[in-house]
C-alpha cells in the first residue's frame, strides 16, 4: 500500500474547499478535487498541480446517487484506498433583502433542496466512501460546519450571531447531529469524525463579506483531518476550540 495519504476534499473547486484541498496538498496528501462543474473543477486541479500538489478530479454532484456512487468507483480505481473525507460542499439556499430567510414566509422547496444538499449529501458522499476509508489505517471525516448552527449561541440573546436563517442554519444543526450519530456509530475503531466552522469567511458564499480569507477558513477543517490516532471525535471545532452545540 502506497504511504501517500489520500483525501476527497467535495466542493473543492473554490472558496474554503480549494483552501483544504491545497492545505492538505501542501501536507503530501494526494487529493480528489470533487466539484460538479467539469471546467471550474479541472481549472482546480491545474492549479493545485501547478502548487506542487499532487491533484485529481473527481466529478461528484453530492445531491445525485449515480454521481456519488461513480465518484466512489474512479478513487477505487485511482487510488484503491481513501485516508480523508471532507464534506466541505454545501449550499445557503435562497435569501431574502439582509441575507435573511424568514421562517415565517420561508419556501418549503428552499428548506428541502438546502437540506438535501448539506446534510442527505453528506450522509450520501459519507456511506459510499466509508468502504475506501476502512481500508485507511487512520480514517478521519470533517463534515464543515457554520457557528450559526449552535443552538446554545442562537438561543443566547447576548450572543451575535448575524441575520436569521431559517433553512441554512438549521440545515447545519441538522448536520451536527447527523455527525455525533456517525461518531457513536463508530466508537471503539479508528475512524475519527467531527465537525468544522470554517468561520465568517470572505468567499462568494458570503457575498465576499467577512474578515477571515478562505484560507484562514480551512485551518480547522485540515487540523480535523490530520488528527492522530486517539483525537477527539464527535465533536464541533472552530479555531479556538469547540463550539457548544
Amino acid at each position: 500500500m502506497s504511504e501517500t495519504k489520500i483525501a476527497l476534499v467535495t466542493g473543492a473547486n473554490k472558496g474554503i474547499g480549494y483552501e483544504i484541498a491545497a492545505g492538505l496538498g501542501a501536507l503530501g496528501y494526494r487529493v480528489g478535487v470533487g466539484a460538479r462543474d467539469e471546467a471550474r473543477r479541472e481549472t482546480a486541479v491545474e492549479k493545485l498541480r501547478a502548487g506542487g500538489v499532487d491533484a485529481f478530479g473527481v466529478p461528484l454532484d453530492v445531491t445525485g446517487d449515480q454521481s456519488v456512487t461513480d465518484a466512489a468507483e474512479l478513487i477505487e480505481r485511482q487510488t484503491g484506498r481513501l485516508d480523508v473525507l471532507v464534506n466541505n460542499a454545501g449550499i445557503s439556499g435562497e435569501m431574502g433583502p439582509g441575507w435573511v430567510q424568514d421562517p415565517t414566509t420561508l419556501d418549503l422547496d428552499v428548506v428541502r433542496t438546502v437540506v438535501e444538499t448539506n446534510v442527505i449529501g453528506v450522509i450520501r458522499v459519507t456511506n459510499a466512501m466509508l468502504p475506501l476509508l476502512r481500508r485507511s489505517a487512520s480514517p478521519r471525516i470533517v463534515n464543515l460546519s457554520s457557528a450559526v448552527s449552535s443552538l446554545t449561541r442562537q438561543a443566547d440573546p447576548d450572543i451575535e450571531i448575524g441575520p436569521i436563517m431559517a433553512a441554512y442554519a438549521p440545515s447545519k444543526s441538522f448536520l451536527n447531529a447527523v455527525t455525533v450519530q456517525y461518531a457513536r456509530h463508530f466508537a471503539g475503531t479508528n475512524i475519527l469524525i467531527n465537525a468544522a466552522c470554517p468561520g465568517l469567511v470572505a468567499t462568494d458564499f458570503t457575498g465576499f463579506h467577512g474578515p477571515r480569507t478562505p484560507e484562514q477558513g480551512a485551518a480547522t477543517a485540515i487540523r480535523l483531518a490530520t488528527l492522530p490516532d486517539g483525537g477527539p471525535t464527535g465533536s464541533f471545532f472552530e479555531d479556538d476550540g469547540v463550539i457548544p452545540w
